[in-house]
């Protein structure tokens, strides 16, 4: 018979896990992936590279080799795995790491305060000691601004790639991705669908970085950046509207004023697309949806994850004839509305 005896193995790794969290975000910071990706290398040459103390760099090494982020061959070369070389190497378009170095510099801190949060309510970011909201502190300052953008992408770049492919695009013409950060989403759609025309709407703050992202990928000609504040002004009209991580930073009301918004910018037959990390409908399954909702318990004054049921419902009150959910990559699900 199996033993039935509970065990402490689960609740010590979740309990410890920021270990092994930390272990992999400073791996990051320190571009140890994107080294490595030059060519394997052997402890003393990856240690003196990276310019790291002698006492530890081995346990730190092998830490991540156990943790399945790096491999060891038997004469001691380090070498990325195939994962990490894709996805967490700089120079790679399917750099990921974004994301990683937003939690790795703020993130990281702010979830300390976890417990506090939940005692109150409140924020237990950059405004915890009253100074500015996140948002109009991130948009102030142009570096934290970039690094919060290409964290956007990083969280979004599989979805985002999923979208641009899996939506049938064939059926429009335009589209305008609202709250579009780097830009990445947009980019994805047009280089997968080269009769489309796109807009990227975002505060103008934005309107730099958005632009140097597309030209990099050779789309100034099919993409535009349309600067705009969706509390004061109508969304730009398009066929489709897509919102990726977007709804759940703010509260119920404002969630649906942008879906109404959107609905009120699409023609007849045109379709909204939210996505991000939509929580399952029974609340069991998509741990990192319930966690990301935590994030804006942290992150927000008001903001909230949410089930596909939830928008669907959403969509239908503000007129949208027929809701879709399909899942994405990861945690991440679209809900698609038509008008």
């Amino acid at each position: 018979m199996p033993d039935s005896t509970p065990s402490p193995d689960h609740i010590l790794q979740t309990g410890l896990a920021f270990w092994a969290s930390k272990t992999l975000l400073s791996a990051i910071e320190l571009e140890l992936f994107t080294e490595l990706a030059k060519h394997p290398l052997p402890l003393t040459d990856l240690r003196g590279r990276l310019g790291l103390h002698p006492r530890s760099a081995q346990d730190f090494f092998d830490a991540l080799v156990a943790l399945g982020f790096l491999q060891r061959s038997p004469e001691g070369v380090y070498s990325n795995t195939p994962s990490t070389d894709l996805f967490l190497d700089k120079r790679k378009p399917a750099y990921i790491g974004g994301i990683l170095e937003m939690a790795n510099h703020r993130l990281y801190t702010h979830w300390s305060h976890l417990t506090e949060a939940l005692r109150t309510g409140r924020p237990q970011n950059e405004s915890r000691d009253g100074s500015l909201p996140l948002f109009e502190a991130l948009y102030a300052d142009p570096a934290r601004l970039r690094e919060f953008l290409a964290a956007m992408s990083g969280i979004s770049r599989g979805s985002n790639h999923l979208i641009a492919r899996k939506f049938p695009w064939d059926r429009y013409q335009t589209y305008a991705d609202i709250g579009t950060a780097q830009g990445d989403l947009a980019v994805q759609i047009a280089a997968a669908n080269p009769h489309l025309q796109g807009i990227g709407f975002d505060l103008p703050e934005v309107a730099p970085i958005f632009e140097e992202y597309v030209e990099a990928h050779n789309l100034s000609s099919r993409l535009v950046f349309q600067s705009g504040d969706f509390f004061k002004r109508l969304l730009p009209k398009a066929d489709v509207i897509t919102m990726g991580h977007i709804l759940h930073d703010w509260g119920l009301p404002t969630k649906q004023m942008l879906i109404r918004k959107a609905y009120d910018s699409l023609p007849k037959d045109g379709a909204l697309i939210v996505y991000e990390a939509i929580i399952d409908d029974d609340r069991r399954q998509n741990a990192f949806g319930l966690l990301m909702s935590l994030n804006m318990l942290i992150e927000t004054s008001d903001g909230f994850d949410y089930t596909a049921a939830d928008c669907q419902r959403w969509m239908h009150e503000a007129g949208f004839r027929r809701t879709e959910v399909h899942h994405l990559a990861g945690p991440d699900s679209m809900v698609v509305a038509y008008k």
